[in-house]
């Protein structure tokens, strides 16, 4: 098989990979994680997605084994892939123990790294865009649960992504209860207005993407003008050009935004598209 899971130090097949039924990520999505492509066969922007895994670790009270132990089972995994290119998934559970919410009932962490084939969106949605639908669903606020956290309680995103689906999308936007622009069910949005970029900004409450980081660095070293703040769903849907960035699909246009057509990709999109591709590819060099 294509797929191998490095489990708390021993690595097997998709099929002999298991977590106990008493495991609490699997109970009540109790764990941390973490989704990265490789390029080259190394993973892309490996130290950020570990530093924001200790961060999600830290919030919830969850330990986190050291970047060494990390990045040395990422290694061995991948090492035992036949694939050329890989998904990464970094997952931390709090472990199994007695029924109950109390984290003090759990033994200890789990640990696991899966390594799959790569698979990225369709070309043609980079060459014509992918639909978005700004739902009802609202983002999680911060004061239920801090959204910088990356935690495997995804219900919110789900049920988002479920009916953006219902309505012919490929992705999800969500907003906060004041009703302002947060982010995509697995994705930060950007839109170009004026030759310039605007994404919203951490303080709305959302997962500080690190393709989103990685985007707003790569855009202002080109010299496109970059802010950070608030967008109204009107200002999506009437914004020049739509994009959003996820670490698996990287930059992907959007072409269609609540049933209304947009250029995709548009020039400021298709520079950052370059660009970001241009980055990935330094990787192998």
């Amino acid at each position: 098989m294509s797929v191998r899971v490095w489990m708390n130090g021993a690595i097997y097949d998709a099929e002999s990979a298991r977590v106990s039924v008493f495991d609490r990520g699997f109970l009540y999505g109790d764990s941390i994680y973490e989704v990265m492509r490789t390029s080259g066969g190394e993973p892309v922007d490996l130290k950020a997605h570990l530093g924001r895994l200790v961060r999600s670790g830290e919030a919830i009270a969850l330990p986190v084994p050291s970047e060494d132990t990390l990045r040395e089972a990422i290694r061995d995994t991948l090492a035992q892939s036949p694939s050329d290119e890989s998904y990464l998934r970094v997952i931390i559970t709090r472990g199994s123990g007695e029924l109950g919410l109390d984290p003090d009932l759990a033994g200890e962490p789990t640990t696991l790294v899966i390594a799959r084939p790569l698979r990225l969106p369709p070309a043609e949605l980079y060459e014509r865009g992918a639909s978005i639908r700004i739902v009802g669903v609202q983002r999680t606020p911060r004061r239920a649960f801090d959204p910088a956290v990356k935690s495997g309680n995804y219900l919110n995103n789900i049920m988002a992504l479920a009916e953006a689906k219902r309505r012919g999308a490929n992705e999800a936007i969500m907003c906060d209860a004041e009703g302002r622009i947060a982010e995509g069910a697995s994705s930060n949005v950007f839109v170009v207005r004026g030759g310039g970029l605007v994404t919203p900004g951490l303080e709305i409450g959302l997962l500080a993407g690190i393709t989103r980081e990685r985007v707003l660095e790569l855009a202002r070293a080109a010299g496109v003008p970059c802010r950070e703040g608030t967008l109204t769903p009107d200002d999506v849907r009437g914004a020049d050009e739509v994009f959003i960035t996820s670490s698996i699909r990287g930059v992907l246009p959007i072409g269609e935004v609540d049933g209304t057509r947009k250029p995709a990709p548009g020039p400021i999109t298709s520079q950052i598209m370059e660009r970001y591709a241009t980055y990935l590819q330094q990787m192998t060099s």
